[in-house]
């Protein structure tokens, strides 16, 4: 622990989700640093206006925990920097991977840790960014022999559950919700397009909103971030092929998820794209 017995929290990654638990632990009396070696001038700016201090990479190990919040392609690569900057090690920072990556990822990367002769928790992150406001908080399952030291985060802004299972537990919670909740955006985002495109959208949203207008609803609030995020949901997606891939007709499933996401991603700037056709779709003028 830091000197005033509050702990020092590194953050590795500077998207929305990680900014968001920065500024919130922050804002609740923790300090908070990260590195930003090989990251991009967007990344910088992020982190200067968010008022988080930068060190270089080894310094991370003044840290007295240290919460991975990157895409899950990124994951591995990460914990490795920290471990080959001797960062993570015996009497180093308590390292939480918070990503949504498959257990068998998670465990290559608790492995990797402890060889190191460090400590690993594996954590999983459901829900969106802290807000500025205060009210509102993702979830952070967190699971591990480890797990229980991350409870005091409860005690400065987050949302912390403990589960007591093994490391891989939370992983496995954090991707059969986004199995859920990212897949079906997906379906229906898959379908909204090839609607749009085939001039039933108006009758195909109106049958939607009488049979599921729930999920119609539900579908089309999410749909304005795929421009932001499909690039990220790529990974994950990838990661939950992988993690179903004993369930028959699952991994193709979601491989095909993938390909999606990675196709709205790339298409996202063409006119009259497919994103573009989406979102006529579940918003169509008045």
């Amino acid at each position: 622990m830091t000197s005033n017995s509050k702990p020092l929290v590194a953050l590795l990654g500077a998207g929305h989700m990680g900014i968001g638990i920065a500024t919130r632990l922050q804002s609740r009396g923790l300090a908070v640093v990260t590195s930003l070696d090989d990251r991009s001038d967007a990344t910088r700016a992020r982190v200067q206006a968010a008022g988080i201090p930068v060190l270089p990479l080894a310094s991370l190990r003044q840290a007295d925990i240290i919460l991975s919040v990157v895409p899950p392609a990124a994951a591995v690569d990460a914990a490795r920097a920290l471990v080959s900057a001797g960062v993570l090690g015996q009497d180093g920072p308590l390292f939480a991977d918070c990503n949504a990556i498959s257990p068998d990822t998670m465990r290559s990367i608790d492995a990797l840790v402890r060889q190191a002769g460090g400590r690993c928790v594996d954590g999983g992150i459901i829900g969106t960014p802290p807000d500025a406001e205060g009210t509102r908080s993702p979830v952070l399952y967190i699971s591990g022999p480890e797990a229980a030291r991350l409870l005091l985060l409860s005690e400065h802004g987050l949302d912390v559950h403990v589960l007591e299972a093994p490391v891989g537990a939370a992983s496995s919670l954090k991707l059969c919700f986004a199995a859920v909740s990212k897949g079906l955006t997906a379906l229906v985002t898959q379908v909204a397009v090839q609607a749009g495109r085939s001039d039933i959208g108006a009758p195909l949203r109106a049958q939607l909103a009488t049979s599921l207008g729930p999920t119609l609803a539900w579908a089309g609030r999410q749909a304005p971030m795929l421009a932001n995020k499909s690039w990220r949901w790529v990974g994950e997606m990838e990661e939950i092929a992988h993690f179903l891939r004993d369930v028959p007709g699952a991994a193709q499933m979601f491989s095909g998820a993938a390909q999606f996401y990675d196709w709205l991603d790339r298409e996202k700037s063409v006119a009259d794209g497919p994103l573009e056709v989406a979102q006529r779709f579940f918003t169509p003028p008045r």
